[in-house]
């Protein structure tokens, strides 16, 4: 699959993507996750729908503002700023924890839910360490640690993360994001979400694991799932021509 450019536009305090026409798709990336990462499902499904990408303030924010409830009011502005309405909301990882949070509070708003790797019931994280500032080995074992092939954790991906990791307020406000999603559990509150919700994980997830997906599927009335074979906690980016598929036919059997 070629790769697009993507053209970022930074307006009034934000950025993001809006690629397309049609029913918004928006992307809510992790804790590490870029803009890049979409660029596959960005490719595709701007041919069918209008994909908006917020860049979320994840470096931004000073350390005591890192946490979901920080991430979840960023993204209630964007998106009335933007005036979305019967969103598809995609999230990975941190992405999804948070596309969570919002739905639960918008539930007009939102129109189907897909997760992917998502937090919000658990999630191995770093395990007990966290980002070392300037131990660029320590940061591309933990980059390689998101996929199951090592070789997707390109060195321009590592070297992103590690950019991070050299500034120690960044470093702060990255562990404190992940300590607010361990301690944010959420299997008390999503039976409340009615609407279509796909679930794609990947097989070999060592950070939200594959019986965390089946929590998912129990707890969340109307969900479908599906696994991918030789797959970590970004299927979208490690097995997009089959991440696509598996959404592209859930967005299709799910309209109305």
């Amino acid at each position: 699959m070629s790769k697009v450019a993507l053209n970022i536009i930074e307006k009034d305090g934000f950025k993001y993507i809006d690629e397309g026409e049609g029913e918004v798709l928006m992307l809510l990336h992790g804790l590490f996750g870029a803009l890049s990462n979409w660029t596959a499902v960005t490719e595709q499904f701007s041919k069918t729908h209008r994909v908006v990408i917020p860049m979320m303030p994840i470096y931004e924010l000073s350390p005591r503002k890192a946490n979901l409830d920080s991430l979840v009011d960023f993204i209630t502005r964007f998106a009335d700023w933007m005036k979305l309405d019967n969103i598809n909301l995609l999230g990975n990882s941190l992405g999804g924890h948070v596309g969570l949070i919002y739905t639960l509070a918008n539930k007009g708003r939102i129109k189907k839910l897909i997760l992917t790797g998502s937090s919000g019931l658990f999630e191995n994280g770093m395990g007990n360490s966290y980002p070392r500032r300037g131990d660029y080995e320590f940061v591309a074992k933990k980059v390689a640690y998101t996929f199951y092939d090592p070789a997707v954790a390109t060195d321009e991906l590592i070297d992103e993360v590690f950019q991070v990791t050299i500034s120690i307020p960044k470093c702060l406000s990255m562990v404190g994001f992940a300590r607010s999603a361990q301690k944010h559990n959420m299997a008390g509150l999503i039976s409340e979400i009615s609407i279509p919700t796909l679930l794609i994980w990947g097989l070999n997830d060592t950070i939200t694991p594959p019986f965390v997906a089946h929590e998912f599927n129990r707890l969340i009335p109307n969900t479908r799932m599906h696994f991918i074979d030789k797959c970590g906690h970004a299927p979208m980016m490690e097995h997009p021509l089959l991440f696509n598929k598996y959404l592209d036919d859930f967005l299709k059997s799910t309209s109305n």
